[in-house]
């Protein structure tokens, strides 16, 4: 029976191809709510070996189709992001039509398949958290969105923070070196649909550099299909001033290239208003009070290009180039400020204004390259070289005009600067990775060289152009860090265990020319990491980890250059600054992988801070950035996220913590001053979909921060309320996004600095309140992933970011 089975089957194949007849199957894909799943891939196999026979894509309505089938016996099977169907047999001798197909995770066999659109899973693993989006009501907001939301990340206008630090962006496992503002503006236009999962790195191992804080890693879908993707993208948005930018990127794949090639311009025209208050104090209390409104309006135009190739030249050897440009060829930004003196008894005594006038000019370009080897049995080799070119130049002019009550003029101050700053960055590392067994080993070794040169010439307007010396110098800083690593990991049934250690040589010179003075530093320093996690069923899990981490002085703060706003407003460099070391603790509880309990401590050391200080005598107020005594922070957070319904996911993050720092008040007889604030954070965001093809999203989300500890100063409470709809057409090639931010207008809040003689604050208002529109379209094989990146090097923070 069986031979004449299969020869039965052999001449109705063999008939079939003669006669070359054809037939269509067709049906639908569905959730477990009867709704269609757009864009599901449907796939026919064959019997014998399940190999792909033909294959579709279902429309934006959850149809589809699949022409030109001979007659046989076939499997056919559905996945929509990493869920898949069981096959169903199919005996096709006609044209069929089907209702549906059934997905593994129904709880019983029917004829159709039940697409789950679940909610956000999240993993505790050794050394990170993992936010798994895939398949999520998540997946069709931006990525902004979905780093916004991620558990343990506090959205600060364009930062995202990890208790209380900024988090470094990476994009499989490659850093986006761009500015936090050009961070924001990538990741809105990056789809979320093309993120698998999200990475939180509180403390990152040792095979990241002992500089940094925290990591944030996006993860992107990998797809193996050929061809060629591309997408126009466009922004509006109006806030005091109306804004847009434009960019397209271009993606072509063969079986051995990736090419990725992106363009984006972006004009901008920004407005910041700043009120300030300083009552300066004398032994009887306050004699003088001065009241500013500054308005500050800055204009520029911004190029990023981006170049990716890819290059596999067998299953073990590839090779990876990244190259990425930002040039500002015109920045201009005009400050005006409006100052009111008046005595102690609140009578007027005076006023000024002041109009500062500065062009810059600022390009950031750069080039990675990678090669990599995998070993025929097991393990990698991975070498990179990198260099980054960095200059700045930037000039200014100030006018300052004083006035008598009556309005008489009394006097001007005026003065120019003219400024350059250029740095070279480079870089080499090798890595090796391999299995011991059951262990998993990571070793490496890098160097990198750091050279900076900066000029600043002052000039005094008031008797023609003079050159004033001691407010002018050169400055320059070398720097050469050499680092090796390794870190072991095992896990067992319910034990998890990886342990590392860094060590690092830095020398370092930073020569003044106006002061004649060279700060040399060499040291060498360890950074040991541990990871333990246990898992004690499937209900609850333990996690403890440590790191130590080193900060190092940003370039520019280690010029030792006065930067004016006006006579009596500027900032200080310190060439002094010194590298400082912090010990990070971290106890994690987790409960049903749903809810997720963090108690950290976080020892800062002598913090490098930011600190105002006002000169009571001079009447000056003064910014300076130097190493506090001491800091500290501590805290719990609350990380839990739901699908009310299957339309509806609510995320919620709570957040209670102490912060604290001790430094020198320098305009204080130089005594030790404590700054500290106990504070709560509350994120509630509701994510909506409004369609049954879920292609119109909404989400609505409002924040709450009671207060902040900014270096001296301290953050009022803010509250931030936002909307958003997101509307994809035509079988989603096109998305018209729509955002509102601080609809309440209390997004901003007051920052105050009072304590033995020092008492002034400020209100900074930027443009937080404003409506955006956003419009992408996708052409080509849009369902292709592409090999998008920026470099990942930490050498690269340390330049200014400032827009």
């Amino acid at each position: 029976m069986k031979l004449l089975l299969l020869f039965l089957m052999v001449f109705l194949g063999v008939s079939q191809g003669v006669l070359s007849q054809t037939y269509t199957l067709s049906g639908e894909v569905k959730d477990d709510t009867a709704v269609a799943v757009p864009f599901a891939s449907v796939f026919l196999l064959a019997t014998t070996d399940s190999t792909l026979v033909k294959g579709t894509s279902a429309d934006e309505s959850g149809f589809f189709a699949i022409d030109g089938i001979t007659e046989g016996l076939y499997f056919l099977k559905a996945s929509y992001i990493g869920q898949t169907s069981e096959n169903l047999a199919l005996d096709i001798t006609k044209d069929v039509k089907i209702g549906a197909l059934i997905i593994a995770q129904s709880s019983q066999v029917l004829d159709e398949v039940v697409v789950t659109a679940g909610r956000p899973v999240v993993e505790r693993k050794v050394d990170r958290l993992v936010f798994n989006v895939e398949n999520t009501v998540l997946s069709q907001s931006s990525s902004w969105e979905i780093l916004q939301q991620t558990p343990g990340v506090i959205s600060m206008q364009d930062e995202l923070q990890i208790r209380n630090q900024t988090a470094t962006i990476y994009i499989n496992d490659r850093k986006v070196q761009l500015s936090s503002e050009e961070v924001r503006n990538l990741l809105e236009n990056y789809q979320g649909e093309n993120i698998k999962s999200v990475e939180v790195l509180s403390n990152p191992p040792a095979r990241y550099d002992a500089e940094g804080g925290p990591v944030l890693n996006i993860v992107t879908s990998k797809n193996i299909s050929l061809g060629y993707k591309g997408n126009i993208n466009t922004r509006y948005t109006q806030g005091v001033f109306a804004k847009y930018n434009i960019g397209t990127s271009h993606f072509y794949k063969t079986e051995k290239l990736n090419l990725n090639a992106s363009y984006s311009f972006a004009p901008r025209k920004v407005f910041k208003d700043v009120e300030s208050i300083t009552n300066f104090n004398d032994d009887t209390g306050i004699f003088s009070r001065w009241e500013t409104d500054f308005d500050q309006t800055n204009r520029f135009e911004t190029h990023n290009i981006g170049l990716v190739l890819d290059y596999t030249f067998d299953d073990r050897n590839e090779l990876s180039l990244t190259s990425n440009a930002q040039l500002s060829p015109e920045r201009t930004y005009d400050y005006f400020q409006d100052t009111r003196i008046e005595n102690g008894q609140g009578a007027l005594d005076s006023t000024f204004t002041t109009a500062s006038f500065l062009d810059e000019t600022k390009n950031n370009v750069s080039a990675d390259l990678t090669f990599k080897h995998t070993f025929e049995e097991k393990g990698s080799l991975t070498l990179n070289g990198h260099y980054t070119h960095f200059d700045l130049q930037r000039s200014q002019e100030v006018n300052s005009d004083y006035f008598l009550p009556s309005g008489d003029f009394i006097r001007d101050f005026d003065f120019f600067t003219n400024a350059r700053q250029d740095i070279e960055i480079g870089t080499a590392q090798l890595d090796y990775s391999t299995l011991f067994g059951t262990v998993s080993f990571e070793s490496g070794i890098k160097a990198s060289f750091i050279d900076s040169q900066s000029k600043l010439d002052f000039f005094d307007l008031n008797n023609g152009q003079v050159p004033v010396a001691e407010l002018s110098d050169d400055y320059l800083y070398d720097e050469q860090v050499f680092a090796g690593y390794f870190s072991l990991s095992k896990d067992w049934e319910k034990w998890s265990l990886k342990a590392g250690l860094r060590a690092e040589q830095t020398e370092s010179s930073g020569n003044s020319v106006a002061l004649s003075t060279i700060n040399e530093l060499s040291y060498f320093e360890l950074f040991p990491t541990l990871y333990v996690l246990h898992n004690v069923n499937e209900n609850h899990s333990f996690a403890f980890d440590y790191s130590r981490k080193l900060t190092r002085p940003r370039y520019e703060d280690l010029n030792p250059f006065r930067t004016f706003v006006n006579e009596n407003l500027f900032f200080d460099g310190n060439p002094n600054l010194l590298p400082n070391f912090s010990n990070n603790f971290n106890l994690n509880y987790t409960l049903k992988q749903e809810f997720f309990f963090d108690f950290y401590y976080r020892d800062n050391g002598n913090y490098i801070s930011t600190l105002t200080f006002q000169d009571n005598e001079n009447q000056t107020l003064r910014d300076v950035t130097q190493n506090v005594l001491e800091s500290t922070s501590y805290g719990f957070d609350f990380n839990y996220g739901k699908s009310i319904t299957n339309n509806w996911y609510l995320y919620s993050y709570i957040s209670i913590f102490h912060e604290d720092e001790t430094f020198l008040a320098l305009e204080s007889d130089n005594v030790p001053a404590r700054n500290e604030f106990d504070g709560f954070y509350a994120d509630l965001t509701n994510y909506l979909t409004l369609s049954k093809d879920g292609t119109l999203k909404g989400e609505l989300g409002l924040t709450y921060l009671s207060g902040f500890l900014q270096g001296s100063s301290i953050q009022a409470e803010t509250t931030n309320l936002t909307f958003g709809l997101r509307k994809s057409f035509w079988k989603r090639r096109a998305l018209v996004s729509l955002a509102v931010n601080d609809i309440l207008g209390k997004a901003n809040g007051r920052v105050t600095s009072k304590y033995l003689n020092q008492d002034n604050n400020f209100l900074a208002i930027p443009e937080t309140q404003y409506v955006r529109f956003g419009f992408t379209y996708n052409f080509g094989n849009y369902r292709l992933e592409d090999n998008d990146r920026e470099i990942d090097k930490i050498e690269r923070e340390r330049l200014s970011s400032e827009e």
